[in-house]
């Protein structure tokens, strides 16, 4: 959800188009430093470092020379758009006849990506085949999806969308519903005789979902309310039980429901999570010393014509996305034993996000939000902030998207690139003394990550995707932010009189006055795997308990593997369970190791929480892909999207779990995997007033891949490697 004051929102759609501003760096306080560096690298000298009488600031190495997108030109089939084409769509649309009395709303502008096997056979030098855009428009209570072809300036297909659903919100509609109240007679007199000066409200228009005929036929979103005097912070103070339908469309408020007479406003006190607003550190707890990565031959990563990347043993497409937030595309890894760069993956991002509150009254049933379909995970990515965000030595990537009349703006800093070392190892092995063999080896675990964090409204989503040179892939999901809190005359629990009563609360006691409400998270993930080619198959290896008979030998028991080839899509849907254990294997049967195994990739579940709603619950019907914790569905360009194209008060007609029902062939087939990362959050008292950040992670991991460790040859650090700076005292 993402959530504006009437105030803030102007401001912040401005800022949205004409930001393109320059890094900042916060200087850490304490005594004056001086530093003492040894192998006298000139890296670690005086020129490289800052002294300051604050303390010690540590300079980034020279930024590279910010991109003008202006003149910034595609070089890849997959590039995003730049921002001529985005003025060349907007220019199309304009003489375009049905749009010409009346422009429209511009709901998302993206690449219409060449067809899969066009790209697949395009090597570098070659001309880039026809550059197309996608435009999701809104006019006249019609969404219009049409494609433009930019060499011709001809639109080439113009749909009409019919059918449940709408296009994301954007700021303008948000804008529209955050005003609507204000002149609304009813609500005025609510907020004042709730204690709450209009100056000091803010509002968040909320996607409403789908309940019924009666929502059906007008784009609705349903404000919550929240006082911001004394914080910023405004999230921790709701004004409880009230809440406004908006038609966004004639701008007007429907419905006004006012259930929470009598909850105060919880206070404000301790709520502002900003550092300048935090009292004296507790002396009894020693602050961390600084801590950075230091690279002093710089990165090992390179960035080629914008959006290639290239690591040690890995080469892929990175590029931000509205809706997405990243994709990363064309991920190839090379072998080392046959000199080759083999294909892993086509194409991988986050497809979807559920996130349902569990309270079934009048003022939450409907919070069970879609944040990429409804709100989009790229336009609500703010700028990420150097040595907290990304460390050191990270490059950044711009994202630019379209705002509502089709002008374009840049999102900056949207995405980073960097290498991580944590002391982690990246195998080792040592002979203890009765082998009489002296060997102790060991190897650090360096990786590659691409991150974007969204802030949408309350939330925030961090999002990384972790290259490793063994071949796995890592994708992450981290959630931090703000709970979304619910007003409650309760100060203790001391006042809930027995069992019953605590158990029908919808979550925990946070706070005095605020309860957090119990709630899930899943984010649902597309991933186009292509092992060495397009034709793939799915393969469930199953671990099955055998029973010895007697006699046979001392043990009783045992499991063995039994592979299944899945031939179709319901052979491919897969609820996980414990204590019926298997791998997930996606293989190419014509590609086989010199010992004879399929070469392959296997999803290592993780985030494994599942939905616990009913399947005919509102809700679930349009969340269903979330039904089961892995799909796999034939390549189709048009299925991308988990929760439909249009998610916006849809039905679930339009999802993963419609399409499965096809069952499809998919053995031996171009064949997408989609998984799901579950969070089931009971927030607690550590959640407020905001969150540290919680994670989970699923790999992408080969499997009779490679012919052996494909990283067997990596060279230990030694020490003469790693020059060390430490500070001392200055005189």
């Amino acid at each position: 959800m993402e959530v504006t004051s009437f105030l803030r929102l102007f401001f912040f759609l401005l800022l949205g188009v004409i930001l393109f501003g320059h890094s900042w760096f916060p200087s850490n306080k304490g005594d004056s430093v001086s530093l003492d560096c040894s192998l006298n690298k000139p890296w670690c000298t005086s020129k490289n470092r800052i002294q300051a009488k604050s303390g010690l600031v540590l300079e980034t190495l020279e930024d590279p020379k910010p991109i003008d997108h202006h003149t910034k030109s595609p070089l890849h089939p997959l590039d995003p758009l730049t921002l001529q084409e985005f003025n060349k769509v907007r220019t199309i649309l304009s003489s375009y006849k049905p749009f010409i009395s009346s422009f429209p709303a511009i709901h998302s502008v993206s690449l219409d990506e060449p067809d899969k096997s066009i790209v697949l056979n395009w090597k570098k030098g070659d001309p880039l085949p026809p550059r197309k855009a996608f435009v999701i428009a809104y006019l006249e209570a019609q969404s219009h999806l049409l494609t433009l072809d930019l060499e011709s300036s001809e639109i080439t297909n113009h749909e009409i969308k019919h059918g449940s659903g709408y296009p994301a919100l954007t700021f303008e509609d948000m804008a529209s519903a955050t005003k609507a109240p204000l002149k609304n007679p009813e609500f005025i007199e609510i907020i004042t005789g709730r204690g709450v000066k209009l100056s000091d409200l803010t509002c968040a228009p909320l996607s409403t979902g789908w309940y019924g005929e009666s929502e059906e036929g007008r784009r609705l979103v349903k404000l919550t309310c929240f006082s911001n005097e004394g914080t910023v912070n405004f999230y921790m103070r709701p004004i409880e039980g009230l809440i406004v339908t908006v038609d966004v469309d004639a701008g007007e408020v429907l419905k006004i429901s006012h259930t929470g007479r009598g909850i105060p406003i919880a206070a404000a006190t301790d709520t502002d999570y900003r550092h300048s607003a935090q009292s004296k550190p507790d002396e009894m707890v020693k602050p961390l010393n600084p801590i950075s990565i230091e690279q002093p031959k710089g990165p090992s990563f390179s960035i080629e014509d914008g959006h290639i990347v290239k690591w040690a043993n890995w080469e892929f497409h990175l590029k931000p996305d509205p809706r997405a937030g990243v994709i990363i595309s064309r991920a190839m890894v090379h072998d080392s034993e046959t000199g080759q760069t083999r294909s892993v993956m086509y194409k991988g991002f986050t497809s979807e996000l559920f996130v349902p509150y569990m309270d079934p009254s009048d003022a939450w049933y409907f919070k069970t939000y879609m944040d990429a379909g409804e709100y989009g995970m790229g336009v609500t990515a703010m700028s990420l902030i150097p040595l907290n965000d990304c460390p050191r030595h990270a490059h950044y990537m711009d994202g630019v998207f379209a705002a509502v009349d089709g002008k374009p703006y840049v999102q900056s800093n949207m995405v980073c690139l960097f290498e991580r070392y944590a002391g982690d190892i990246g195998w080792r092995h040592s002979e203890t003394p009765y082998s009489g063999m002296e060997v102790r080896e060991a190897r650090p675990k360096v990786t590659l990550v691409a991150r974007m964090a969204a802030s949408v409204g309350n939330y925030d989503y961090i999002v990384d995707w972790e290259f490793q040179t063994d071949g796995l892939i890592r994708i992450k999901v981290g959630l931090s932010g703000m709970l979304l809190v619910k007003g409650t005359p309760l100060e203790n629990l001391n006042q809930v009189c027995s069992e019953a009563e605590r158990d029908a609360m919808t979550g925990t006691l946070v706070s005095e006055n605020l309860i957090g409400v119990v709630h899930d998270h899943f984010v649902t993930f597309y991933l186009d795997m292509d092992i060495d080619g397009e034709d793939n198959s799915f393969v469930k290896v199953h671990m099955e308990k055998e029973e010895i008979l007697p006699g046979e030998s001392p043990r009783k028991s045992y499991w063995k593997v039994k592979r299944e080839v899945g031939q179709t899509e319901k052979d491919a849907q897969v609820k996980l369970k414990l204590y019926d254990p298997s791998e997930f294997h996606v293989v190419n049967h014509g590609k086989k190791s010199r010992l004879g195994n399929p070469a392959g990739y296997k999803v290592v579940p993780g985030g494994t929480a599942a939905s616990l709603l009913d399947h005919h619950d509102p809700p679930q019907l349009r969340a269903s892909f979330t039904n089961n914790q892995i799909w796999v569905t034939p390549y189709n360009k048009s299925e991308q999207w988990a929760g439909g194209l249009l998610v916006w008060q849809s039905k679930g007609e339009d999802t993963l779990s419609v399409w499965s029902e096809r069952n499809r062939p998919i053995d031996n087939k171009d064949i997408v995997l989609w998984y799901t990362l579950g969070f089931h959050h009971i927030p607690c008292q550590e959640d407020f007033p905001i969150m540290p950040t919680v994670s989970a992670s699923f790999d992408l991991k080969p499997v009779n891949f490679f012919e052996k460790n494909p990283i067997l040859r990596a060279p230990p650090n030694v020490e003469k490697d790693l020059p060390f700076c430490r500070a001392t005292s200055s005189t």
